[in-house]
């Protein structure tokens, strides 16, 4: 059956993903192929001290991503899109949107990147013996109650943005027990919230007099594969302006990127991981035993499916990285040549191939808000450099994309300290997309070989949309595993690269570096206040 066959039948799958700097929609068939792309790009404001989307932007977003995949399908195919098989939502993990009896946003919606919730973070970690981080939904709620704010009184609903997506396509107020375990702890005995710290939490919330409990206002967690609800005629018109999208349309559980990036690199069974390395940079190790001891850089999550999964996840990842890439693009225009962001890229990248295994001495921070993992709750991006470093090019470029691991791998290293173990990494995300380049020195930092695939940069859309082609067309009794493992990678194709020993050891030393150096960034955080 032909590509166009398939979209017209409906024997297809959609996924969209809301990234931190990218909407992207993926068109599939069944067989996981990409049929058709949509993109809108977007950007996060710093307003008030809060890293925040406004729900206007979001909206405008969804539609534009939309629209422009369908635009792409009509250019492809000569077709009107008008519906699919199965679709999904996923989104950044975390944060904090609150909602109202009638539906109306309480408060700015705070995004992951926001680490303003220290107290509540420590206090509920200390309650539930269970690593809570800055960036968790339930440390958000916690110090809005700590700081006595009023929208509390008036809570109806507490979601993710993927949650909040799909709540206003389906009606349906879910979530992916992947985003739920960013939202608060969950079972994977059960498959929901861990119920004796919900009980411990509602104790919490007594004194206050509210008309609420904790599980009157999150989402009730399902798992990939479940019924999540259908696209309601409104839900329709949110998507496409034009009024061709039918209703109906059966949904997966809406997930955040860490689970669409585990589901897009097959790594959802005991000793595989992945790295997503975007915006933000994460590992997830999917576990095969729990860890020993808790650790405040490590968060405990779930896969789609709920098994448990440790993850290092870095606020920081190619964002200052992408802005230098910007600077060389105005020099080339200045100088007169005319030069695309993608041979930028390809590049300047190659470049640092060339460079020292060390980086020479370079050592920058792309620390544009906190990070979690090595408890800086504010971000300065700066760049260091002694007389005697080798201050050129290829070393300049090693050393920030160095620098885009350098948080993930102090998470890594503890893990390793912890005695687990992988068989394989996959890597996904822009930071890969040249080829040979991050992959290897992902490979250094891991210490272990590292697998592209060829379809890595569609990322996340093409992660939830495999999970909605599950949702639709799996067959009784076959788990995501299997279904990933025969019927969407077994033909796939993929290189992998391993680092070498001196590149491993070079990797190591601007590690050392690295961790020497935090106490420099945490003075510019003091002495930088403009």
């Amino acid at each position: 059956m032909t590509a166009k066959a398939d979209i017209c039948n409906k024997r297809t799958a959609l996924g969209i993903e809301f990234g931190s700097t990218r909407i992207k929609a993926v068109l599939v068939d069944l067989s996981g192929e990409v049929l058709a792309v949509g993109i809108h790009d977007w950007e996060n404001s710093f307003e008030k001290g809060i890293w925040t989307f406004h729900l206007q932007e979001i909206y405008a977003g969804l539609r534009s991503c939309y629209q422009s995949l369908k635009q792409e399908v009509r250019r492809q195919y000569g077709v009107t899109l008008t519906g699919f098989g199965a679709m999904g939502v996923s989104a950044m993990m975390h944060g904090y949107m609150a909602f109202d009896a009638a539906g109306e946003l309480l408060a700015p919606f705070q995004t992951w990147r926001n680490t303003n919730t220290q107290e509540a973070a420590n206090r509920l970690t200390n309650l539930f013996q269970f690593n809570i981080p800055l960036r968790w939904t339930v440390a958000h709620l916690y110090q809005r109650i700590l700081d006595q704010e009023a929208h509390v009184q008036e809570l109806d609903y507490v979601s993710t943005l993927a949650g909040f997506i799909h709540w206003q396509l389906t009606g349906e107020r879910v979530i992916g027990i992947g985003d739920a375990s960013g939202m608060f702890p969950v079972d994977p005995e059960t498959n929901d919230y861990v119920e004796s710290m919900v009980q411990r939490f509602d104790e919490l919330l007594q004194p206050y007099g509210y008309s609420w409990q904790l599980r009157h206002v999150l989402p009730r967690v399902l798992a990939a594969g479940e019924d999540a609800g259908r696209l309601t005629p409104h839900g329709a018109g949110l998507l496409d302006a034009d009024g061709d999208l039918e209703a109906g349309i059966p949904f997966c559980p809406p997930e955040g990127d860490a689970g669409t990036g585990m589901t897009a690199t097959n790594a959802v069974a005991p000793r595989t991981g992945n790295v997503s390395a975007g915006t933000s940079t994460f590992a997830m190790i999917v576990l095969e035993r729990p860890l020993v001891n808790l650790h405040r850089e490590i968060d405990m999550v779930a896969t789609p499916t709920g098994a448990p999964c440790a993850m290092s996840h870095a606020n920081n990842g190619t964002t200052d990285l992408n802005a230098w890439v910007d600077i060389f693009g105005e020099f080339a225009k200045l100088m007169g040549y005319e030069a695309s962001k993608g041979d930028l890229f390809t590049k300047l990248y190659t470049n640092s191939l060339h460079g020292d295994a060390d980086c020479g001495g370079l050592l920058p921070y792309g620390y544009y808000s906190g990070e979690n993992i090595t408890m800086i709750n504010e971000g300065r991006p700066i760049f260091l450099r002694t007389v005697n470093s080798r201050f050129n090019l290829s070393n300049f470029m090693r050393a920030n994309l160095y620098t885009s691991l350098g948080a993930v791998k102090m998470g890594l290293d503890i893990l390793k300290e912890e005695g687990v173990e992988v068989d394989r990494i996959m890597g996904h995300g822009g930071f890969f997309k040249t080829k040979g380049v991050g992959q290897r020195y992902l490979s250094a930092a891991c210490e272990a070989p590292v697998t592209v695939m060829n379809t890595a940069s569609e990322g996340g859309a093409w992660g939830i949309a495999l999970l909605a082609a599950y949702r639709l067309d799996r067959q009784p009794g076959e788990s995501l595993g299997d279904y990933l493992n025969h019927r969407i990678f077994a033909e796939l194709d993929g290189d992998s690269v391993e680092a070498s020993q001196d590149e491993i050891n070079g990797f190591n030393e601007f590690m050392q570096h690295y961790r020497a150096g935090l106490c420099v960034e945490k003075a510019a955080i003091a002495a930088l206040d403009w």
